[in-house]
């Protein structure tokens, strides 16, 4: 007998007395169902992950394989614990203003940095990857910790979509409009999410919302429009990035139909993603898409034919009411346990990855949450980077006459003015921190709270009393990110917008405050906190100074205060055009970016460019130089060397931004895009040569004709600068035949 299973002698049945029948062979069957799996080849770690989900998907049971396509796979009968889905778009969500905790369970604090659009302002990709795998810690404690034991390993992160639009309601959970900007920061954030070991992930990254999804009215039924070159250089490159270089292995399907037809049932995922990017892990629905299939899309007449096509069309997961439909295409024979078997392998593939197979002890990861040490979210390391991140969020948009950086110990009386200056306003994909800091406070902590004189917004004649008795004021003005309201769908102030509602305007409603308050003090300095452009042109043309931050950072009012008096210099960049009137901009359904979309297309002046952002210090750019005057098509990538220099007197942050120009290209391409940057750090008077790489393979353009992307011979112009509309160098070379 085996020895894990004690013998029923004397002694032990002596033990078992006073218990029912019923419940003593429940348990000796327990306990040799338990023995015998030890042996089955799907736990064991060594052989290849193929033979482990042939052998487990033998096992399992057409009910068992109905519930794993949900979101939580597990098969309790074959002691298999799945991985469900957590939200992770800026820090693990397990509270918040939706509360992600699961149903009646109390709610988690966990480390909470700012809005993807703040943390895409940074343009710094390690500390992207640093706050993946800071989410990634957090979560494997949450899930694995005896005391807490929820959540999951699947993150729903980061959004790889881009922000084609500024009027989209959901641009705050993008990092930006440019698909090399975002397509980077969503790898790193993807590599930090899956961490650096050989065999397991820490948690998976998935991936939202697969393809080209940046309308909310009507997204539940609306196609997006565009042609195969745009799908691969610019809606599909940022998830082929993350993909391809990033390791991410699932995403998630998009609500909107794709060239007419709905995203969940699209060829897309079979002969793009699977075929040609290598996935092979989950693909899942976004919540009620398989539903929308009939009654929005109305792509089938009824449920059973819409499961079909789901699955069929390569889908894994469903994150809806899908199980009747589901038995109901079994039942006529639109879906077989093959079908089944086919897709459910590229969930239990992500298992494996996540040591949800494997005996803890082999797993690198399976300690965290059990090993004694603190809740994560309570360490230095985690709320500095916090702290680091949303100080690097930060963008200067207007600093006239150097007003800022304050000097705190020459101010006197300090006016704080607006309801978001008390408050840190967490979005609806947010967690919950474990501490905030209000703008606010930060501004108390450095001249005292007894020379900080508030006046919240609902009483404009306390915030022109409190501007005109103090020597400057500070105006926080912005969006609240789902609207000030709970109603789904609702939008009172046209200048906001959220999941399911896009914005109708640009104005900032109440900029008319900062109008008041600088009547009262010239001295204003404006705080605009917000998940997306604002068309700020009165602030521009007449206040002295600007600044923007995101919502959701736990450290926001730090930040702030730090870039507001001078502790930190502002480094941040706009990683999106902000037009100065959504006049400049073409319909909100036009799909086709060359008609005028992101800073390659856009034909105005726009208030902001993409890339644009100030410093309290200057730089100088002293030459460019390229390591290679022409290059084959067989090379890899050749070498960028910017020098730079600290003209200023102080310490800053630069982000030298490198664009490339195709004038001799025979496809239509942008007159400037995107190809690499990098943000550096220089002391008062310091020199730099900043080397930059650039890829032979993100010069090509995707030839429809040929269905492959196509690396051009002749000449390539190289532009460097600190914005798409600052460029201070040039440079070319060529590529030949």
């Amino acid at each position: 007998m085996n020895s894990r299973i004690p013998s029923l002698s004397n002694n032990n049945f002596g033990k078992l007395r006073g218990l029912p029948y019923l419940l003593i062979l429940t348990w000796i069957f327990s306990l040799f169902n338990a023995s015998a799996q030890t042996g089955y080849p799907y736990q064991n770690p060594d052989l290849d992950m193929e033979t482990r989900v042939d052998d487990l998907l033998s096992r399992m049971t057409l009910e068992e394989k109905v519930s794993a396509l949900s979101t939580d796979p597990s098969v309790p009968r074959l002691g298999i614990k799945g991985a469900p889905h957590i939200e992770g778009y800026h820090g693990v969500a397990m509270g918040g203003p939706a509360n992600w905790a699961p149903k009646g369970d109390e709610r988690v604090p966990t480390t909470q940095f700012p809005q993807a659009y703040g943390m895409g302002a940074t343009w710094n990709p390690e500390l992207i990857r640093k706050a993946g795998e800071i989410e990634s810690i957090e979560a494997r404690y949450i899930f694995q910790n005896p005391e807490i034991g929820k959540g999951g390993l699947v993150v729903r992160a980061p959004n790889a979509d881009l922000g084609r639009d500024p009027r989209w309601g959901r641009t705050e959970e993008v990092l930006g409009e440019d698909p090399f900007l975002v397509g980077t920061l969503s790898t790193a954030f993807t590599k930090g999410l899956q961490g650096d070991d050989q065999k397991y992930w820490r948690t998976a990254s998935l991936l939202k919302h697969f393809l080209a999804n940046s309308n909310e009215n009507t997204r539940d039924s609306s196609s997006s429009n565009f042609d195969m070159q745009l799908f691969y250089e610019y809606y599909g490159a940022t998830f082929r990035r993350a993909i391809v270089e990033g390791g991410s292995n699932a995403y998630m399907a998009a609500y909107n139909a794709v060239n007419g037809v709905p995203a969940h049932i699209h060829p897309m995922h079979k002969e793009i993603s699977m075929a040609k990017w290598g996935v092979n892990g989950i693909i899942c629905t976004d919540g009620g898409g398989y539903t929308l299939l009939v009654r929005a899309h109305k792509a089938y007449d009824g449920f059973y034919r819409a499961a079909e096509g789901v699955i069929k069309a390569g889908l894994n997961q469903f994150l809806d009411n899908y199980r009747e439909g589901v038995w109901g295409a079994l039942a006529h024979g639109y879906l077989s346990e093959e079908d089944l078997d086919e897709v459910l392998r590229g969930v239990y593939r992500v298992m494996i990855k996540l040591g949800q197979l494997d005996p803890p002890e082999q797993v690198s990861y399976a300690s965290i949450g059990c090993d004694g040490n603190p809740a994560p979210w309570t360490t230095p390391e985690h709320q500095e980077a916090a702290l680091q991140m949303a100080r690097e969020s930060v963008v200067l948009l207007k600093n006239e006459k150097e007003v800022l950086p304050l000097n705190a110990d020459k101010l006197g009386r300090v006016a704080v003015i607006g309801h978001l200056a008390d408050t840190v306003l967490l979005d609806w994909y947010s967690g919950m921190p474990p501490f905030m800091s209000t703008p606010l406070d930060g501004i108390k902590e450095k001249v005292g709270a007894e020379n900080v004189l508030f006046a919240p917004d609902n009483d404009y004649n306390a915030a022109v009393e409190a501007a005109s008795q103090a020597d400057v004021a500070i105006v926080v003005l912005g969006n609240h990110p789902y609207c000030d309201s709970e109603r789904w769908g609702d939008c009172p102030d046209p200048g906001m917008g959220r999941e399911a509602v896009d914005r109708k305007t640009l104005r900032l409603t109440n900029e008319y405050l900062a109008q008041r308050v600088f009547e009262a003090n010239p001295n204003t300095i404006l705080v605009l906190q917000s998940s997306f452009p604002y068309a700020i042109n009165w602030s521009q043309e007449n206040l002295p100074a600007i600044v923007h931050i995101t919502h959701n950072g736990q450290s926001t009012g730090t930040a702030l205060a730090d870039v507001l008096f001078g502790d930190y210099n502002p480094g941040g960049k706009l990683t999106q055009t902000w037009p100065k009137s959504e006049e400049q901009l073409p319909d909100m359904m036009e799909y086709d970016i060359r008609k005028g979309h992101t800073y390659m297309y856009f034909n105005e002046e726009p208030l902001y460019p993409f890339g644009f952002g100030l410093s309290y210090t200057s730089f100088q750019w002293q030459d460019i130089s390229i390591n290679k005057s022409s290059v084959n098509k067989e090379e890899e990538k050749l070498l960028v060397t910017i020098k730079l220099k600290n003209t200023g007197p102080v310490k800053g942050d630069e982000v030298v931004q490198i664009y490339a120009s195709f004038p001799e290209s025979s496809a239509r391409r942008p007159d400037k895009t995107l190809k690499g940057f990098k943000r550096v750090t220089l002391e008062p008077g310091e020199t730099k040569k900043v080397q930059i790489s650039v890829k032979l393979d993100d010069l090509a353009y995707y030839d429809t004709e040929k269905d492959r992307f196509v690396i051009e011979p002749g000449m390539i112009k190289i532009l460097a600068g600190a914005s798409s509309a600052d460029i201070q160098l040039k440079d070319q070379f060529v590529i030949e035949e």
